[in-house]
């Protein structure tokens, strides 16, 4: 329970991955440097949780090297593993002990590290037990002993799995949380977990649909000839003695009457127990759907109440109403997409990206030529909100309006500005405002053939006239 416990369960959980995991050198031993190495590596990544204030005899910090001795120390002195000495070679080697393995082995699999189907171990029983009458072969009967455990262990999982999911749902609503974060979850939930895996076990591996077939097979062996049952008697006292509880007491009728009594409890007490606890989940998910039907309903409420006081309010109440939204979106530059311009692009494949440092290559003069007059055309048909604005004010220099038609065009950028002149309504200050009014007047001038005429006005806002 120290502040180095999740460093010490990491070092564990590599060094099982080094021993005993799929990329696994094959190796049932390491040496002292080999184990350090590993430790290494593992209490890089590994956090050290907040020491006890209290702790007054805490080691003071240690090297990485320090560190991964410090555990070797540790993990041999409290059994979790075992050093060998070669009695040529007189060097130490290091392994798990057997507890020490057995301990370690939930720990990697709860990291999420493995893959195991969940969902075909009835049918896998089913077939291993056809195997066995086939063939006479014990092992493919213990495969579907330990496949029929494996029926109530997951069972077990799912269902609390569930009910871990039910009660979080609960704490996210209870503690004010979003609720369209639990719906995700509850969603995600539905297609990665229920359709793929609990669908299944309570349709195509249900228990129910199998029973009777693993019922009727193992019937099928209890009805074998006498020699039969006595060859598979001796070949599982053989290969399972662990099994054997009693001397006069039948392995081969254990092993059935067990495969039967598992399958008999998965049907009648599990199934319902998972039935019942994935309804319970899904009620709790059917709050939180009602909740954001509320949710959204409540706005939908809102908007058709503030409809239905502007279809009551007077023809007065209703041009302030419209004129106060106008002023409130006056500065909103608000436009529409052309429908012709708009494409389904397909997706496209991710691009591989080369990481690797390359040096760049040196331009030519052609190269950096147009490089030059490329930059040179976008500086000149640039320009901001501010340089438009100085525009305005130094065509309204000799006066305080001024028409659009009347706007100086000495360049293209000037061009473009008085193009965007209306643009300037927009720019406020604490004290003054650019006024823009429709002329309702098209007129036609040295660079467009028919343009609308507005005029330009500078005033000053009511609130600083005093």
């Amino acid at each position: 329970n120290g502040k180095y416990r999740a460093q010490v369960a990491d070092c564990l959980s590599v060094f099982y991955e080094r021993l005993y995991g799929a990329f696994a050198d094959y190796s049932r031993s390491f040496t002292r440097d080999q184990v350090i190495e590993i430790f290494e590596e593992a209490i890089a990544r590994s956090p050290v949780l907040d020491a006890d204030e209290g702790d007054e005899f805490a080691a003071g910090p240690r090297t990485q090297r320090e560190q991964a001795n410090w555990v070797l120390s540790l993990l041999v002195d409290n059994g979790w593993l075992e050093r060998h000495i070669d009695d040529a070679t007189l060097q130490a080697t290091y392994a798990f002990s057997r507890f020490g393995r057995l301990f370690t082995q939930p720990m990697v699999d709860s990291a999420g590290g493995g893959f195991r189907t969940r969902h075909r171990n009835t049918r896998n029983t089913r077939n291993a037990l056809k195997s066995f009458l086939e063939k006479g072969e014990v092992y493919d009967l213990l495969d579907a002993y330990e496949y029929s455990e494996r029926i109530v262990s997951d069972f077990s999982d799912v269902i609390a799995e569930l009910d871990e999911r039910r009660r979080q749902l609960v704490r996210e609503v209870e503690s004010q949380q979003v609720v369209q974060r639990a719906s995700d979850e509850f969603f995600d939930f539905m297609e990665k977990r229920f359709m793929p895996d609990v669908a299944i076990r309570l349709s195509a591996d249900s228990v129910e649909k199998y029973r009777d077939e693993i019922s009727e097979l193992i019937d099928q062996v209890k009805r074998k000839r006498r020699d039969f049952k006595a060859q598979a008697e001796r070949d599982l006292r053989r290969a399972a003695p662990e099994l054997l509880r009693e001397p006069h007491v039948s392995v081969l009728m254990t092993v059935l009457d067990g495969i039967e009594s598992r399958m008999h409890n998965a049907s009648a007490v599990m199934l319902p127990a998972l039935r019942q606890a994935l309804n319970g989940f899904t009620r709790r998910a059917d709050i939180i759907m009602r909740q954001l039907s509320y949710a959204g309903g409540a706005s939908r409420n809102q908007l058709n109440s503030l409809l239905e006081r502007f279809r009551l309010a007077s023809g007065e109440q209703r041009a302030e109403a419209l004129k106060s939204a106008g002023e409130a979106l006056a500065t909103l530059s608000v436009g529409l997409p052309d429908a012709d311009s708009i494409r389904l692009m397909a997706a496209r494949k991710p691009r591989t990206v080369n990481s690797a440092v390359e040096e760049a290559a040196e331009h030519d003069i052609a190269a950096r030529r147009q490089m030059y007059v490329q930059a040179a055309v976008d500086l000149a048909f640039t320009f901001n909100n501010e340089k438009q604005r100085d525009y305005v004010i130094e065509a309204l220099s000799e006066g305080h309006r001024i028409h659009t038609q009347n706007l100086p065009i000495r360049d293209a950028k000037e061009l473009l500005m008085s193009a965007h002149a209306i643009e300037v309504g927009g720019v406020t200050s604490s004290e003054f405002a650019f006024k823009i009014t429709p002329t309702n007047h098209r007129v036609t001038t040295d660079y467009f053939d028919a343009t609308d005429e507005f005029t330009i006005e500078l005033i000053t806002r009511p609130d600083d006239v005093a």
